[in-house]
């Protein structure tokens, strides 16, 4: 079982998630989008060490502080192939936003074999390559959502590479079909739980 906490960066508010196992201190980075020295401290406080930088999806507000880490650490960052073309074009993505540009970071391909027996599924819709990374943590099973469920919320599919139609699929098959408890933390926003948002989330109900 996993430990994580959730630090909120950046001027979009991502959730930055740390994962870690308390025995050994190994740990992850999910989606370190902005505020690299923030993360990195609160990193050292924990003592833990990071194996790898996860990434749901390459838009540059998850993808911000990436580069910075990657190199304190030394470690991988891993991104789901579909969405290495949209980190190409980070900073089409930025200037639309009309925000700072960001620096990519040198990514691998993400696989089935994650550090710390995280498991991850490909979930398009609100990006080509977005994925799920699923845990045990101490309060039980839980999904990192990315940007495809929020509390109440979907996310955008008119964004470069968007896809409705995808998105949706993504949610019923790959998202509500989970056992009703887990844990949803999504990349945006207060965590929520598969139940609730199958019965209740107004835009795509189970």
């Amino acid at each position: 079982m996993l430990n994580f906490e959730i630090l909120t960066v950046g001027p979009l508010g991502c959730n930055c998630v740390l994962l870690w196992d308390a025995e050994f201190k190994a740990g992850v980075a999910v989606d370190t989008g902005d505020e690299a020295g923030r993360i990195s401290e609160r990193v050292d406080s924990l003592g833990v060490n990071i194996q790898a930088i996860l990434l749901t999806h390459a838009h540059f507000d998850h993808v911000g502080g990436a580069l910075e880490l990657q190199n304190h650490w030394k470690c991988p960052v891993l991104l789901h192939p579909d969405d290495i073309p949209l980190l190409e074009r980070i900073n089409e993505q930025t200037a639309h936003f009309r925000s700072a540009a960001v620096q990519k970071p040198n990514v691998t391909p993400i696989n089935d074999e994650l550090p710390l027996e995280i498991k991850t599924a490909h979930t398009p819709g609100h990006s080509p390559g977005s994925s799920i990374f699923l845990f045990d943590s101490v309060r039980g099973k839980a999904v990192l959502s990315g940007d495809t469920l929020f509390s109440a919320g979907v996310g955008r599919s008119d964004l470069m590479g968007g896809s409705w139609e995808a998105l949706e699929n993504s949610i019923r098959a790959q998202l509500y079909t989970l056992d009703p408890g887990t844990l949803v933390i999504p990349g945006h926003g207060p965590n929520t739980t598969i139940g609730i948002e199958r019965g209740r989330n107004p835009y795509v109900r189970g």
